[in-house]
C-alpha cells in the first residue's frame, strides 16, 4: 500500500505527457510514404541536388537496333538471341550527352516499371541469352536514366521509361521504311541518301545511320541515333552531337556511321538462325 500511494503521484503527473504522445500524428510514417511518393512519381527538378551541374547536357540521343543485325554487332555473336515476337525495331536507350556528376545512388527496382512490363518486352527486349530484359533496363536507368532525371518529366524510373516508350511510338521507322518501299532483304542493299530522305522528314537531319561489317566485309545496318533536344523535339544544335557517346554494349563491337558511298543491307530477322539471318 505503501508502494502505490508513492507511485500514483508520478503516474498522474507523467500520464498528461503520456496522453500528448499518443495524439501525436505517426511522422515516421507519413515520411516514410512521402519519400515513396518522391521515388515512384518523381520529384522535382528544383529539389535536385546541384541542379545546374547535374542536368549539364543538352542533347540526347534516342537509339533504336534493328534485331536482325544485332548479332553482327557482337564480337560473340552465340550471345544473341531474338524473342519470336520480336519483329519490328526495338529501343537501346536514351542517352544525355556529356552528362557530368549524375546520381550513382538511385537503385531501380522491377515493381517501379511493373505496369510497363508487356510494353518494354515487346519495345525494349534484351537480345542477349545472358541478360534479362529488366537487367538490360535496370542498367540503362543507372547508367543513363538517372542522368536524365534532372528533367522533371523523366524524374523517376517510371517516366522516364514512360518517355522512352513514347518516343518509340512517336519514330515507327518500319512503317516510314515500308511505306517507301524500303524493306528487308539478302539481295537488295540500299543506298545512304535513300534510307536519309525517307527518315529525315520525321527524325531530322541530325540522325545517323549506323552499320557494322559483318564476315563477309558487307556493311549491315543495325542502328538509329535520333539527337534530341533537352524538350525532346527533333534535333539538337549542340556542337559534336554525338561527342561523349555512351560506349557500345559489352561483347559489342563498334558501330560506324554507314559510308555514303558503299550500299549497305538491310537484312531480316531470322528467329531461328539469328547469327545468319540470310543462311
Amino acid at each position: 500500500m505503501e508502494m502505490w500511494s508513492s507511485v500514483l503521484p508520478l503516474l498522474v503527473a507523467v500520464s498528461p505527457a503520456l496522453l500528448l504522445l499518443l495524439q501525436l500524428p505517426d511522422y515516421t510514417t507519413t515520411q516514410k510514404e512521402g519519400l515513396w511518393q518522391d521515388y515512384k512519381h518523381g520529384r522535382h527538378g528544383s529539389e535536385l541536388p546541384d541542379k545546374k551541374h547535374f542536368c549539364s547536357w543538352k542533347c540526347l540521343l534516342f537509339t533504336l537496333q534493328w534485331p536482325g543485325a544485332f548479332c553482327q554487332s557482337l564480337d560473340e555473336e552465340s550471345l544473341c538471341t531474338i524473342p519470336p515476337t520480336i519483329n519490328n525495331w526495338t529501343i537501346h536507350g536514351l542517352w544525355p550527352l556529356k552528362a557530368w556528376r549524375c546520381c550513382t545512388c538511385w537503385p531501380m527496382f522491377e515493381s517501379d516499371v511493373q505496369e510497363l512490363d508487356a510494353e518494354l518486352k515487346e519495345h525494349w527486349p534484351s537480345l542477349l541469352n545472358t541478360q534479362r530484359s529488366f537487367n538490360f533496363w535496370k542498367q540503362e536507368w543507372e547508367k543513363h536514366g538517372v542522368c536524365a532525371a534532372c528533367v522533371e518529366g523523366m524524374n523517376s524510373p517510371l517516366r522516364y521509361f514512360q518517355i522512352c516508350l513514347k518516343l518509340r511510338r512517336q519514330f515507327d521507322i518500319q512503317r516510314l521504311l515500308e511505306d517507301a518501299g524500303i524493306t528487308p532483304s539478302c539481295e537488295r542493299p540500299y543506298k545512304l541518301v535513300e534510307v536519309h530522305e525517307v527518315l529525315a522528314p520525321h527524325l531530322g537531319d541530325k540522325h545517323e545511320i549506323q552499320c557494322v561489317t559483318d564476315e563477309k566485309d558487307r556493311e549491315v545496318w543495325f542502328q538509329v541515333k535520333i539527337p534530341l533536344s533537352h524538350n525532346l523535339t527533333v534535333g539538337c544544335d549542340h556542337h559534336n552531337v554525338t561527342a561523349g557517346d555512351p560506349a557500345p554494349p559489352r561483347n559489342s563491337s563498334h558501330g560506324h556511321p554507314c559510308p555514303p558511298q558503299v550500299p549497305f543491307y538491310y537484312f531480316p530477322i531470322n528467329h531461328q538462325d539469328p547469327q545468319r539471318p540470310c543462311g
